[in-house]
């Protein structure tokens, strides 16, 4: 796995945070962006730098994604007034999800043990996993492409958005990536 990281405060000001602004975020995590968002501002001022400003920081991260760390509950646990989260409006734009699906989706081709002559069975599932906090956006993909279910995994907050009927897959899945093509090493998934 690669990942991408950027840690400077000057390029999180000057290039990151002004992109994001430019191209907002249409998940959930755009409210973790505003937040984050704040935080760099604080930084900037110093704020990181003083008592205050670290606890104002701290309060801001218990909002964002999963929240602080054991370590830093047990550290401030007496200090921590969690900052108002906002809720980012579900939206989508068709060609928007081929990019969502290049980072969280799968195409997956299975084969199980099955009653038929040959004694497999191919399946074909495509899937999008997100935080269950996104169930409305993933709500709203279900009822633009008129297929699929919501899954919602029993071990943590997540929650897939899955089609497995092979009608689905062949006059809904395929069509669409076809109008609206996948980017980066998952168009070869794709394809296969």
């Amino acid at each position: 796995m690669l990942k991408y990281s950027v840690a400077s405060l000057n390029e999180l000001s000057s290039i990151v945070i002004p992109q994001f602004k430019k191209y907002p975020l249409l998940t959930q995590k755009g409210a973790d962006f505003l937040l984050f968002e704040q935080i760099v501002e604080h930084m900037n001022k110093g704020a990181h730098l003083t008592a205050n400003g670290l606890k104002q920081i701290i309060n801001i991260k218990a909002s964002m994604n999963t929240g602080l760390s054991e370590i830093i509950k047990s550290e401030f646990s007496n200090k921590i007034n969690p900052a108002k989260r906002g809720y980012i409006q579900s939206n989508f734009i068709p060609k928007w999800v081929s990019g969502f699906v290049s980072g969280e989706g799968n195409l997956d081709v299975g084969i199980k043990k099955s009653k038929n002559i040959i004694g497999y069975q191919v399946y074909l599932r495509f899937r999008i996993s997100q935080h269950a906090r996104d169930a409305s956006l993933m709500e709203l993909i279900i009822k633009y492409l008129g297929a699929g279910r919501l899954e919602r995994d029993s071990r943590k907050p997540a929650l897939y958005l899955v089609i497995t009927k092979f009608s689905e897959v062949n006059q809904i899945v395929i069509p669409f990536f076809n109008k609206y093509p996948i980017s980066g090493i998952k168009y070869l998934d794709y394809l296969d």
